[in-house]
């Protein structure tokens, strides 16, 4: 038996190699990229609280409907190495997987159902458009977008025990009390904060697998 039943995994700069957000922002002009790419690293290391940071950013950048769908795409140009292979291999050894991110759904969604995640087990952020495909609004009050919301989200799940979350960011760390432990993901970024209340540390996705499927027994 697996050492861990479920697992539930991050999207930016741990199942792939960029930050959403940032990603769009770079798009702009470059002053708002390095403003966005700011927020981003301090809420990641926990100098910001997330409500602070999320809002601020999209009202910065204002992403439009087929900005995301490229997004998409660019998460999977940018998969993280062996990821795809080792969700495979937990799935077939029965772990439950979801992706629990402060993303953007619109974005999150056709990358991991490319990974062979089915809908039911994405939990990103949703963002409304105007009839033009451009930014309207985003929903201030869901659980994603705000301090502690992926614990409340994984709590939600009422996953089979044993679980291990996965990510790179604070956000991600504060999971660890609904979780059975915490793996801090540093193979795109390794930020000494989230490691230093971590109770795995890994660097690859084949590193993942070997901890997630070890005997249990």
């Amino acid at each position: 038996m697996p050492r861990f039943l479920s697992v539930i995994l991050d999207v930016d700069s741990t199942l792939s190699g960029i930050e959403g957000i940032d990603w769009i922002a770079a798009r702009r002009d470059p002053a708002v990229a390095r403003s966005v790419a700011q927020l981003t690293a301090d809420a990641m290391a926990g100098k910001r609280t997330l409500p602070e940071v999320y809002g601020a950013r999209l009202e910065i950048v204002k992403p439009a409907a087929a900005e995301l769908r490229e997004l998409a795409r660019a998460y999977w140009d940018n998969v993280a190495p062996g990821a795809a292979t080792a969700v495979a291999r937990m799935l077939a050894a029965g772990v439950r997987i979801d992706v629990v991110s402060s993303g953007f759904h619109d974005a999150v969604a056709p990358f991991a159902a490319r990974l062979g995640l089915p809908p039911d087990r994405v939990h990103a952020v949703r963002v409304d458009f105007d009839g033009q495909g451009n930014f309207a609004s985003f929903d201030a009050s869901a659980p994603l977008v705000v301090q502690g919301g992926k614990r409340v989200v994984a709590e939600s799940l009422r996953l089979r025990r044993p679980v291990l979350a996965v990510g790179d960011g604070i956000t991600d760390a504060e999971i660890r009390p609904a979780a059975d432990a915490f793996a801090a993901f540093t193979g795109f970024v390794r930020r000494e904060p989230v490691v230093a209340i971590a109770d795995f540390t890994v660097g690859s996705f084949a590193e993942l697998e070997r901890l997630v499927l070890a005997s249990g027994e």
